[in-house]
């Protein structure tokens, strides 16, 4: 593939992108070449194509290809609140600016031209509901989000994004602004209203009119200088004087003194000076040619009697330029759609006719680029409790092969016919149900009489069963009631044995409280199993803190080391131990002496019982 120097265009190159915009309106000729070529080279060598002439073949061909190659050259580099310290200057600065000049309850236009995937409107949006607060916002704030990238912009309306790509935000704004939606975040819904979404190309389109802030980041680079000059200029009559232009780091308006202050240059933040705006997007006056005169008076009436004409049409109609801009609508329209006469000379996208109760913008686009009429039918339009229905017809009107004169959109009320429709429906399937239900009712009853039949039958089988089955239950009440009276002979020896018990254990427990000295009863794995009062007297423990307690693990003033010698002999023997005479602190610190006496139990898998008595020493000698 040739590649000519950069003075010179390279024809190649030329005729490719006049393909494009003929077969696709895409107009990358205001691009800069040498990016502009880089990028189409770059996918011509993924493509495996050394050639325009190859390429273009290709793009005929593979409608796919299109999409790629759109992709390649429209690099969609963005983020939310991408340039932290621009956003900040924007949110600190420039806005409490823009309010102050709007009146009170007034409408806030805002326009974000090359937004890519949507991040940079909706960072848009939650700025100024965090100044204003959501409700204030809802009521005030229209934002318009544009690109010639359709892809991107399918992105960007479904309000979409992975948890990454909602970083930049604190954890507050994002649980504010976005709803968890499976694996990702979506952007809440009545703040998504006021965001406006379309396709829009800012070398070629009208601009978006009356705006009080314009943001356009790191997209006039792409562009040649003629281009640049082009768009600055449109920029500069879609601003509202003392407007604001926000622009990318790598762009600068160094030649447009007269008509932008610089607030601040660092940030690329812009003001409009006061002054007229500028007149190269409203139409040009008609030249008159001398002798004309009666024609044209002819020619006014005819005029005038046509838009008579049209504004009695019953079907309402809208039309527009070849820019976009409303040229006429009629009085239905005005009614149905709550218009007035000064819409009239607007851009379409600013009307919210135009993507409510459908999206028309792309169906506009759609049938002025491939010249064919496209129809959408029965659109639902709620109006307040109520709902209508239309038939939607856009229709470009040409002036010639290739020279598109204007568009209209007409809309046919079809409320009725469409409520109609339903009712016939709703009835056919009612009246099928019903005789459904019918046909199914008879089989279930004739099904039914056969059953009752075999039931009658069945019951006097049943009849005689129950009979039989009497005597027998008969007999086995007999039997339960004798059964009764032995339960309750045992119940009542149960009762007696269990007071027998009773006095046991309380005689026991007695003769176990009674003793003076200290009594532990130990299970053959060393819990603790009984302690008597002259235990608790000895050593200050309750038996609730001792019980099932293993007895060497026990802090409570008796050395229990010394004892488990004797406590393994005693049980190995089965006879009883000598006593042990050991030294001890009792419960109130003093120290004392102990004799411990270890008799086997063989009631307790094993056990012993140890017998702890203080002795005075002084009188054993």
């Amino acid at each position: 593939m040739n590649t000519p120097s950069r003075a010179e265009p390279d024809p190649g190159l030329e005729d490719l992108l006049g393909f494009i915009r003929d077969a696709r309106g895409f107009d990358f000729t205001g691009y800069k070449r040498s990016t502009l070529g880089r990028r189409i080279r770059k996918r011509m060598t993924d493509a495996g194509i050394h050639d325009y002439a190859d390429y273009r073949d290709r793009l005929e061909t593979d409608a796919d290809e299109f999409r790629t190659l759109f992709n390649t050259i429209l690099i969609n580099v963005t983020s939310f609140f991408r340039d932290t310290d621009a956003w900040s200057l924007l949110q600190d600065e420039v806005l409490p600016e823009v309010l102050a000049d709007i009146p009170s309850g007034g409408e806030i236009r805002v326009w974000s031209a090359g937004c890519s995937s949507g991040e940079e409107a909706y960072s848009l949006a939650i700025m100024f509901a965090e100044a204003l607060g959501v409700e204030e916002s809802l009521a005030r704030v229209k934002i318009y989000a544009t690109d010639v990238d359709e892809e991107a912009l399918r992105e960007a309306r479904s309000g979409l994004y992975q948890a990454k790509a909602l970083e930049p935000l604190s954890t507050k704004l994002r649980d504010k602004y976005f709803e968890k939606n499976g694996a990702q975040y979506v952007f809440r819904q009545d703040l998504r209203r006021r965001v406006i979404f379309g396709r829009h190309d800012i070398t070629r389109d009208a601009p978006i009119s009356r705006l009080d802030l314009l943001v356009c980041r790191n997209t006039l680079m792409y562009f040649n200088v003629e281009a640049q000059t082009q768009i600055v200029d449109r920029f500069h009559f879609a601003l509202r004087e003392r407007g604001y232009l926000f622009l990318g780091k790598a762009e600068m308006l160094l030649n447009d003194g007269d008509r932008f202050e610089a607030i601040n240059i660092r940030q690329r933040v812009f003001r409009r000076r006061p002054g007229a705006g500028s007149t190269t997007h409203t139409a040009a006056p008609m030249k008159i040619r001398p002798g004309m005169g009666l024609e044209l008076q002819s020619a006014t009436r005819a005029r005038q009697l046509r838009d008579l004409i049209l504004d009695a049409t019953p079907g309402a109609v809208i039309a527009l330029d070849p820019e976009g801009i409303v040229v006429m609508i009629n009085n239905q329209a005005r009614s149905q759609f709550g218009l007035t006469l000064n819409d009239m000379g607007r851009p379409f996208q600013d009307l919210e006719i135009s993507y409510r109760p459908v999206e028309l913008r792309s169906l506009v686009e759609q049938s002025t680029h491939e010249q064919r009429s496209l129809r959408v039918n029965t659109v639902e339009r709620r109006l307040g409790d109520e709902l209508q229905f239309f038939d939607i017809l856009v229709q470009p009107i040409s002036s010639g092969p290739g020279q598109p004169a204007a568009t209209t959109i007409t809309f046919t009320d079809v409320t009725v016919t469409t409520q109609l429709k339903a009712e016939v429906k709703r009835v056919r399937e009612e009246l099928e149900t019903a005789y459904e239900e019918l046909q199914s009712t008879n089989e279930e009853l004739e099904t039914t009489n056969e059953e009752l039949q075999s039931s009658i039958e069945e019951l006097e089988t049943t009849n005689e069963e129950l009979q039989s089955t009497n005597e027998e239950l008969e007999t086995t009440n007999e039997e339960l009631q004798s059964g009764n009276e032995e339960l309750e002979t045992m119940n009542d020896e149960m009762r007696i044995r269990t007071t027998d018990l009773d006095e046991a254990r309380a005689f026991l427990e007695g003769v176990v409280g009674s003793i003076a000295a200290g009594l532990v009863v130990l299970a053959g794995d060393m819990k603790v199993k009984s302690w008597n009062r002259g235990a608790v007297d000895l050593w200050g423990l309750r038996a609730d803190e001792v019980l099932d307690e293993h007895f060497f693990a026990l802090d409570f003033g008796l050395p229990t080391a010394p004892l488990r010698e004797v406590i393994q002999q005693c049980i190995a023997s089965g006879k009883r131990a000598r006593p042990v005479v050991i030294p001890a602190v009792n419960r109130i610190g003093r120290k004392i002496t102990c004799s411990v006496v270890c008799s086997p139990f063989n009631g307790h898998n094993g056990g012993v019982v140890l017998l702890i008595e203080e002795i005075d020493i002084d009188s054993e000698d």
